[in-house]
């Protein structure tokens, strides 16, 4: 390639924020992580119902940890 063919992008003309470059990977993360924890609770016998249940409940006491440190 020569150097009048390479364009050199601006830091403020990024295509795609920080955000939107990370989505796709942490949400594939978060469903591994939560099938983990399904699977997890399943082996120690708990049914999906309850298991999913207290995944919810956690998220739910890490969305509320997250909100009372703001």
């Amino acid at each position: 390639m020569s150097p009048s063919s390479v364009h050199i992008v601006a830091r403020d003309e990024h295509i795609l924020t920080v955000q939107e470059a990370l989505e796709p990977l942490y949400m594939e993360l978060e469903q591994e992580a939560e099938a983990r924890l399904l699977e997890a609770a399943v082996s120690a016998g708990w049914s999906a119902q309850e298991a999913l249940e207290a995944i919810d409940e956690l998220k739910r006491h890490e969305l509320e940890s997250i909100a009372t440190q703001h």
